[in-house]
């Protein structure tokens, strides 16, 4: 049964806009997560089939405790699968049930007109053509190794290493076992979308971190110079935690809230094989802590990533975009006005980021603009990253400085990005991230990000 409440598990978070099929799967803590993945990609990859299923043989409303998720997962495996691996009470369920599911599936073939059950998969079910050229991106953890390091070990693997991308055609480009060094940041590989890395001994070291390029921007903009203290508001699983703690260089301190003691546990994993310290995790809602506690005192850069529709995000198993109702997307947005505005009454702030994984004007440019306003001249928007070609909607004046992601225009999953900073008096106009930088540098020496990085001498690692 641990595996079907696994699998229900990873489904409910993909809904919730948690994170990507794989990454959640591999960040579950079930022990076998080949077997894993292959359940809960494959009850995804049938999942509006699942649904007609279910509401024809009513299943939900005869089995009132029976979560959505399980129910799907349970009866991929009886009518799809290789047969229930379970006992108990579940098995018992889904045998009650099995002849009204089976004639419900002859009843949907007849209706389609098929014979296999891979028939009745609908166009829409396949991934979009854009979706599927994301790459496989990692980010190489600085904390533990360096960039020509880990670049000499998978050439060692057999991997052919193909220098700085010039362009996102190139990235596009990509495939068999050649990478790339990603053209905007520097400390990011870049390999083909079906490139597996999970079993990699860099990857289960820690050495590498497999990370959206789009969910590497907020970490790098915010951009706190070593000995800072930060704030990364909604921390969970901990991949722009760790992102942080190597701009650090592990020096300085930041506080990494979330509020599900089993995230916090994820979290705690994860960071300790990234080789983080001076990270104090702590299990609470970012809204109850109180800005005025002179355990924040020092608080000067804020990185927020709250929850959000994750419109944005792009499986790498089969799936579909999750459409949010309106009332959702209201009170996702009312939830992200409120932290943002916590976020920003911290008193010694100079620098935050507000990130999502949407699509929707709702949950991002709506929401800084309408804080903004309640704050008057003492925030500004920067420009962030000027040279990034997917801007912000057009929904307020200056909305062009927030920048946006999509696997169509920048190889990546849907993200927002917007960089806000208190101003200092007698300033009016918005400035721009590279001007900002110069009082607090970016990765790669304080260059505007995209600039190529300066060669470091730091001394090799040996990875056997």
């Amino acid at each position: 049964m641990a595996l079907y409440s696994a699998a229900a598990a990873v489904l409910a978070g993909v809904e919730r806009g948690e994170g990507g099929l794989k990454s959640l799967v591999y960040n579950s803590g079930f022990p076998h997560v080949r077997q894993l993945y292959a359940l809960v990609s494959e009850t995804f990859r049938y999942a509006s089939v699942l649904e007609k299923l279910l509401d024809g043989a009513a299943l939900l409303q005869a089995e009132k405790k029976l979560a959505p998720q399980l129910a799907k997962v349970l009866v991929y495996d009886l009518l799809f699968g290789k047969g229930l691996k379970c006992g108990g009470r579940w098995k018992a369920l889904a045998r009650r049930h099995r002849a009204r599911l089976e004639a419900e599936l002859a009843r949907l073939k007849v209706r389609h007109k098929v014979s296999r059950n891979e028939d009745l998969l609908a166009p829409e079910k396949a991934v979009s053509a854009a979706a599927s050229q994301v790459p496989r991106y990692v980010r190489v953890n600085t904390l533990k190794t360096c960039v020509d390091d880990v670049i000499d070990f998978f050439k060692r693997q057999g991997y052919a290493y193909l220098g700085k991308a010039a362009s996102v055609e190139e990235l596009k480009a990509l495939s068999g076992k050649k990478f790339l060094l990603d053209l905007h940041l520097p400390e990011l590989l870049v390999f083909p979308s079906q490139t597996d890395l999970h079993d990699n001994l860099l990857y289960t070291s820690g050495h590498i971190i497999l990370q959206d390029k789009a969910s590497c921007l907020p970490a790098f903009l915010l951009g706190p110079v070593a000995g800072s203290h930060v704030i990364d508001a909604c921390a969970a699983p901990g991949n722009k935690t760790s992102h942080l703690a190597a701009i650090l260089k592990n020096k300085g301190q930041i506080f990494a809230f979330d509020v599900d003691p089993k995230r916090v546990a994820t979290m705690n994993t994860l960071l300790t094989r990234a080789g983080v310290t001076g990270c104090q995790l702590v299990q609470q809602d970012f809204l109850t802590v109180d800005p005025r506690d002179p355990k924040y005192s020092r608080v000067t850069h804020i990185l927020l990533d709250p929850s959000c529709s994750g419109s944005g995000m792009v499986t790498r198993g089969p799936g579909e975009e999750m459409a949010p109702s309106a009332e959702r997307l209201q009170a996702l947005a009312g939830f992200q006005h409120r932290i943002l505005n916590h976020a920003l009454s911290f008193p010694a702030l100079r620098r935050l980021v507000y990130s999502t994984c949407s699509l929707h004007q709702e949950e991002n440019e709506n929401v800084v603009q309408a804080v903004l306003q309640e704050w008057g001249s003492a925030f500004r928007l920067v420009t962030a990253f000027p040279s990034w070609p997917c801007r912000g909607l057009a929904a307020f004046s200056g909305a062009e400085s927030c920048l946006r992601a999509s696997p169509a225009e920048t190889l990546t999953h849907g993200f927002f990005v917007a960089v806000l900073e208190r101003c200092k008096e007698g300033a009016a106009a918005p400035s721009s991230l590279p001007a900002a930088a110069k009082e607090n540098p970016q990765p790669g020496e304080g260059k505007e990000p995209g600039a190529a990085p300066k060669k470091r001498k730091k001394k090799k690692q040996q990875m056997k």
